[in-house]
């Protein structure tokens, strides 16, 4: 077991939408020299409701702390397939796992994070949902056409990246819809 933050991570040509790596670094050192690499999330839906499962982060995240997301997820690590990546996450973050469609793969940056994220979208099957302590305090299953109109509002916590890329995802919140969500 690393040492927290001393991860390696790999880092990745930032011209490059494939996703070619360059190199690797600890993730204290990605973190704090915003260093391009990649990161995965999971959209977890419930089929039978058509809801999307929402958390709250832990008040001592990293980036984002306290705010609300809809993607479980994280850094790829080194050596690590974003697939892999995002059912691991998954795993870690919700306890459990499921069949995985992908809907992008597409770069975002802002002051505190540069990453190409590799979104994928997922049905839970049912399985009880076991969160992980030390990174989400809480979570519920929310409505997406709710939650799409909550994050019209700016002033709601919510963390930026996922933000951006729901903006950047068509249709995320029809459930009814096959267009636009992958089957």
């Amino acid at each position: 077991m690393s040492t927290p933050g001393q991860e390696l991570v790999d880092l990745y040509d930032p011209t490059d939408r494939a996703g070619r790596v360059t190199g690797s670094a600890p993730r204290a050192e990605v973190r704090a020299r915003n260093l391009p690499h990649a990161a995965t999330g999971v959209l977890l839906r419930d089929p039978a409701t058509g809801h999307v499962f929402v958390h709250r982060r832990t008040d001592v995240k990293d980036l984002n702390p306290g705010a609300h997301d809809c993607l479980a997820g994280g850094v790829v690590d080194a050596g690590e397939t974003p697939l892999h990546a995002a059912h691991r996450e998954l795993r870690e973050e919700l306890g459990v796992d499921a069949d995985l469609r992908p809907v992008t793969t597409t770069w975002y940056r802002d002051d505190t994070a540069h990453y190409l994220a590799h979104v994928y979208d997922a049905d839970w099957d049912g399985t009880p949902l076991t969160l992980q302590p030390s990174e989400i305090a809480a979570g519920w299953w929310e409505d997406p056409a709710t939650l799409r109109d909550r994050l019209e509002d700016p002033t709601w916590p919510f963390v930026p990246d996922t933000r951006a890329l729901l903006a950047a995802w068509p249709g995320w919140w029809e459930t009814g819809r096959t267009e636009g969500r992958p089957r």
